[in-house]
Formats: structure tokens, sequence, C-alpha cells
């Protein structure tokens, strides 16, 4: 029997050393994140190029084209940041992730629980779960100081890697739910003639099934399981202060009001301004709600960042202070805005030149209505790495996905799942959705992706065999 120390088993066990080895790897051999991307747009080239009769002037064409359609979404996603680190840096959420903080007392026990909070918040909103459980990691290792860093800043994405997509915000039930969402071409696919109602799944049929609730639970406790084994001891770990990281720098104190005040630093260190302002948000949101037919089905992206940015308001209560959270938010989007662009062009190029039709046409070609959902996860999870985009990958998949639905008769519901648990997978492997974390976290994606392609390996069988086993459960079509 190896020995003990305070911190848990001098041997790390087998599943930690595997999760050391792949790090040590990915430390190696993984570049930054932006040179991922433009790796993926070499692959994306020369695929549309063998695979498809497009030519190399026509495919920049269309990379071109498409190069700058994601800046909404950029802009959307930087707010995510920077609303998220503007709420959770108010002295109330402060005080509440300090108390959630205070709850582990071991590295393991450190991970699990960050792990934990990520999943389980990213069944409710995926963007809230992405920026508080970074400052949540962050707060965790201070609390925890020998606790491996890359582990707990790793737990804190796994929420995206998982269940997010069978929660409140997960996309493609979403558009499948909400009328108007989809176009016109992709509801008469579904309906199929009346079969289903206005080509509309309701959230009855995906995310709230029985068997759906039960993916998620499964998947909570297997992603759970795996960091509280995969995190090192302390004699084995790399610390914040190891690798030069100051877990005080990111939160420096806002200042205070001036002892003498001009009209001007008055209103700045006012909070009247802020209670207008926040209630005038407030009847807006009220309205907004009480005029939706399904209030859930409303809670969009910019919703979400406008409540962030009003709770803010609220609870930072001068401007000062808001200005302040927001200054020092900022520096932490400069990865998503270089970044998306390129996404946006990969995904251009495999719907502009079809080559997405192809690789779909090719899996549905050795599916049978038993294997299909499986067939679904694995294509979702191998274009997610490639076009890292739920909702408008969706929109470009939904018509040929939900038509093979029909023909091999399989349940069209737990189709849109089965798209949704291998969407979450690509994740895992894909520093896309890493980035408004580490920017927080002070990090690189090849500091994490050692522990989320440990969880990658463990969760892939797991979610296979979860969509095969409970879609025989279910009879088509809904």
């Amino acid at each position: 029997m190896s020995a003990a120390t305070p911190d848990g088993p001098a041997d790390p066990g087998a599943l930690a050393r595997f999760a050391l080895a792949t790090t040590a790897w990915t430390e190696r051999w993984i570049p930054d994140a932006f040179v991922f991307a433009l790796l993926a747009t070499v692959v994306v080239v020369a695929a549309a190029l063998l695979a498809t009769p497009t030519g190399l002037v026509d495919v920049a064409a269309i990379w071109g084209a498409g190069f700058w359609e994601l800046i909404p979404f950029t802009m959307q996603m930087a707010l995510v940041i920077i609303t998220g680190y503007v709420l959770a840096s108010s002295p109330p959420m402060g005080r509440l992730i300090r108390w959630l903080a205070s709850v582990p007392r071991t590295p393991r026990a450190a991970v699990a629980w960050v792990t934990l909070f990520a999943l389980v918040s990213s069944w409710f909103n995926w963007g809230f779960s992405l920026a508080f459980s970074a400052v949540l990691a962050r707060q965790v290792a201070r609390r925890v100081p020998t606790v491996d860093y890359r582990a707990v800043a790793a737990a804190s994405v796994l929420g995206l890697g998982s269940i997010w997509a069978q929660g409140l915000s997960g996309s493609a039930a979403l558009q499948m739910a909400s009328p108007g969402a989809l176009q016109p071409r992709i509801r008469d696919i579904v309906a199929a003639g009346g079969l289903v109602p206005d080509g509309i799944i309701g959230l009855s049929h995906t995310i709230f099934l029985w068997q759906s609730l039960v993916s998620v639970l499964v998947e909570i406790v297997v992603v759970v399981t795996v960091m509280w084994f995969a995190t090192p001891p302390a004699s084995r770990a790399r610390t914040a202060r190891d690798m030069g990281i100051d877990l005080d720098d990111a939160a420096p104190v806002a200042p205070d009001a001036p002892a003498t005040l001009t009209p001007g630093t008055w209103l700045e260190h006012s909070r009247i301004l802020s209670v207008f302002i926040a209630g005038l948000g407030g009847l807006y949101l009220y309205r907004y709600f009480s005029l939706a037919a399904d209030p859930l089905n409303a809670l969009t992206l910019n919703i979400v960042n406008l409540i962030f940015l009003l709770a803010g308001v609220l609870l930072h209560g001068t401007p000062a202070r808001l200005l302040h959270a927001v200054r020092v938010a900022t520096p932490s989007v400069w990865g998503v805005i270089l970044q998306y662009p390129f996404y946006a062009g990969i995904a251009a190029v495999i719907t502009g030149t079809h080559l997405s039709q192809q690789l779909a046409a090719a899996f549905v070609s050795v599916s049978t209505s038993a294997t299909y959902p499986m067939v679904v996860a694995v294509y979702s999870a191998v274009l997610g790495v490639f076009v890292p985009s739920g909702g408008s990958k969706w929109v470009v998949e939904a018509p040929y996905v939900m038509a093979a639905g029909h023909t091999l008769q399989v349940h069209l519901g737990w189709v849109v799942a089965a798209y949704d648990l291998g969407e979450a997978l690509a994740n895992l492997v894909q520093p896309f959705w890493m980035l408004p974390v580490l920017g927080v976290l002070g990090l690189k994606a090849r500091d994490i992706m050692g522990y989320t392609f440990v969880v990658f390996v463990v969760l892939t069988p797991v979610v296979l065999l979860l969509v095969g086993v409970l879609g025989l459960t279910l009879r088509y079509p809904l």
C-alpha cells in the first residue's frame, strides 16, 4: 500500500497518471488555440477540394464571404465574458462565490466540486456556467492552494463538454420547439406532410424526455467521478503558483469615491443612475417575458447578457464601480475576437461546398433505425470539432438529419437529443468554447486539454451507449 500525505495518497492512481501523461503531451504538442483554428481551416479546405467538385478559387470565395458572418455572435460571446465577470465580481456575488469556494478542503474535493457546479449550472444556462465556473475555479484554487490548477481550470469547462445542450439553453432543442426559429423548408421536412404538426418538436419530446434526464444524471455522475480520480495529489500537482499565476491579480479593488466630489464625479459615484437603468431594464424584461408564448424559449443569448449586465449595474451600485469591473474583464476577450471569424470561414466552407451533406450521407448509408442515434452523435461530434457552434450548425444539419430520421423511422426528438449529446463531446477536444474561461484563468488551451481529453475518452462510449440503448425505448415519430 502506498504512503499517504495530508492531501491524499502519494500514488495518484491509474486515472490520474493517465491525466498527467495526457496533460504533459498536450502541453508539449498542442499549439495555441489560434493555431488550432488555422490548422482546422487547412484541413477543411483540403477536404472540400478532394471530396467536392468545388475549385480552389470558389472555396476561397466561400471562405472569404463567410469570414465575418459570426461578428454578431462574436460580440455576444465577448459580452458573455464581460457581463459574467461584472456580475461575478460584484460584492454580493463575490461573497456567494467565496462561500461556495470554502466548501472543498482537499484537491480532489476541490476539482469535483467545481466540476459539479459547472455541470449543474450549464444545464440551466451555458453562458452562466462559463462565467461563474471560471471565477469559482480561481477562488477554489486560492482556498486550496495545493490543488492542480490545470485540473480545477479544466473542471470549469466540463459543463460545455457534457450536458449543456441537454438543458434549458440547448440550441437545437430550443430551435425545434420555437416557431420561426428555423426556415420553413426545415419545418416542412420535419412535418412530413402533417405527421409532426407544423414541424414543431416541443421540449417535452427532447430535453424533458425521461431518457434525456437519465442521460444527464448519468453524465453528471460519470464526469464528477472521472475528475475525482483524475486529480493528482499535491506531490504531483502543478499549482497556480508553480505556473506563475497570481490569483489576486484579476480582481483589483475598485476605486473609492474622492473626498471632494465635483458634479461629474458625484454622478459617477452615485447609485441614482444605476437604480434607474436597472429599473428600466427590469420593466423591459417583465414585458418581454410576459408577452412571450413560451418564456423558457424566450431566453436568448442577448436576453441572458442583458440580465447579467443589469444585475451587475444594480449590484455594483455606482457607475464608477461598474466601469472598473468592465475594464478589468475586457482583456479576457481578445482570443474570442481574433479567432471566431476563422471558425465562421470554416463553417462557410463546410456548408457552401456541401461537404457536410456528403459526410451525413456517408454516415446514414451505414445506419439502421437502432444505430442511427449513435451515428448522429458521432457525426455531430466530428463536425463539431470544425464548426463549434451548436445553433448555427443545427440549421445546416437539420434538413438531412431529420429527413434521414423519417426514412429510418427513429423518434425525432431523440434524434435531436443524440445530436446535442454528440455536439457537447466535441467541446472536450476543441478549444473554441474554452477561450472565455482561459482568459479569466490566465491559461492556454494546452494547459487543460489533457484533463478534458481524459473525460472525452471515458464519456464518449457512455454517451454512445446511452443514445443507443435509451433510443430503443422510444417510438417513431414522437
